[in-house]
């Protein structure tokens, strides 16, 4: 038959439906308030012992109740620590509830397992016992409890009728007070106790708000307006963007520039054929101040040459300066067909008013007599070497002074005789 009911009048009920039927009403464990004395296990040192106080339990349905304190017996020592646990075992065969010390592995800090079937042996474990390698007794510091007790029904009472030796954690709704209490062991306590603020302990000096949301309309003092905070956008979030960007206007410093060479070649440029006052070389039109800067004071003064690159160089005559030297002829008469002129410059565009009434000679007519006086650009008469001009005039006064030299004489001659 696949259902039973029990019990009955005149119906057979064995110890396992009986065992069954009262596991429903009460759960395994110590009948006693949470910290009580029941069935309760120590060790005062006293040898290899461990002693169980009196007390009532109830094991898997079935009753034990002890009425003195019991002494088990530890096994003895040996080289290894192990861990030992002190049970109510349960054994239906044998119609009984004992007290047993479960013996654990040697070197192990695990207690032996407890053995809980539904119809046969049933162990409940009250306390584990450390046993240190080579002890001879057990202190008190070595057991540790384990029960479990049995649960505490919930009721219903005034103040007047409430239990007045409850287990503790006894819990029931006092209609009097309509709150929940407790027994904690010495007086009935409400679930729920109003806490005066200052009393609280450990609380925070501040509370940081948690995440929550406003209503736009319930901000009072919004600005209309809201300047964009500081923040970042994706290139590619960015639309309508240019295709390329032309650089603003921006200088860099001179030590911020990386990768620069250690020289710098020129660049292509020419300068103008004309020296004049501005360009790049100024000063070959003469003194920088031609009308306020008299040769005067120290320092030794040079006449100068102006290259055709730009460069000044003194105009030299020592004779450690030159070699191959050998006299130049020079036709006297030739210097006497030179044609001193006065003439007017050709304005040049850009720079203002030119010279009028200038004195000099024609390089192209000097060019007939004298050559070697004549400077060229390009291939064509550019200019001519005035400060040469005096060595072109030696032979001339050379010969002039022969000639006065021998007219004197005559001279002489002649006023000799008169005389």
């Amino acid at each position: 038959m696949a259902i039973t009911s029990y019990p009955f009048d005149n119906t057979a009920v064995t110890e396992t439906d009986y065992s069954r039927l009262f596991r429903e009403f009460q759960s395994t464990g110590v009948a006693d308030g949470v910290g009580g004395g029941s069935l309760y296990t120590y060790a005062d040192g006293t040898g290899m012992t461990v002693k169980v106080s009196s007390g009532f339990a109830i094991i898997r349905g079935h009753a034990i109740y002890s009425t003195a304190t019991e002494v088990l017996t530890i096994a003895a020592s040996n080289t290894a620590a192990r861990v030992d646990r002190v049970v109510l075992k349960l054994d239906p065969a044998a119609n009984s509830i004992t007290l047993v010390v479960k013996t654990g592995t040697a070197g192990s800090s695990t207690p032996p397992a407890l053995t809980q079937t539904d119809t046969a042996v049933y162990e409940f474990g009250l306390a584990t016992v450390s046993v240190g390698a080579n002890v001879t007794s057990i202190s008190a510091a070595s057991v540790q409890g384990e029960r479990q007790f049995l649960g505490n029904t919930v009721g219903g009472w005034t103040t007047n009728t409430r239990p007045s030796s409850p287990r503790v954690g006894r819990l029931g709704f006092n209609q009097s007070t309509s709150t929940w209490e407790f027994w904690n062991g010495t007086a009935w306590t409400g679930l729920t106790q109003s806490v005066d603020w200052s009393t609280l302990t450990n609380k925070p000096a501040s509370f940081a708000p948690v995440s929550h949301t406003h209503l736009w309309a319930d901000i009072t003092d919004k600005p209309s307006t809201f300047a964009p905070s500081s923040h970042s956008h994706d290139w590619n979030s960015i639309t309508s963007k240019p295709s390329t960007f032309a650089p603003s206007t921006h200088s860099h410093s001179w030590s911020s520039i990386t990768s620069k060479p250690t020289t710098f070649a020129p660049s292509s440029h020419s300068h103008s054929s004309y020296l004049e006052s501005g360009d790049t070389i100024s000063w070959a039109n003469g003194s920088k101040k031609p009308h306020a800067n008299s040769v005067s004071g120290s320092g030794t003064y040079y006449a100068v040459w102006v290259e055709g690159d730009g460069t000044f160089a003194r105009n030299t005559s020592s004779i450690k300066f030159k070699e191959n030297v050998r006299d130049f002829a020079i036709d006297p008469e030739s210097f006497a067909k030179l044609r001193p002129v006065i003439y007017d410059r050709k304005p040049v565009e850009g720079k203002g008013e030119p010279r009028k009434d200038e004195v000099g000679l024609i390089a192209e007519e000097v060019e007939e007599q004298f050559p070697w006086l004549i400077n060229y650009l390009d291939g064509e008469v550019d200019g001519l070497r005035y400060d040469l001009l005096g060595i072109a005039l030696v032979p001339v006064v050379q010969r002039q002074a022969e000639r006065i030299e021998d007219l004197e004489a005559r001279l002489a001659r002649l006023e000799s005789k008169l005389s």
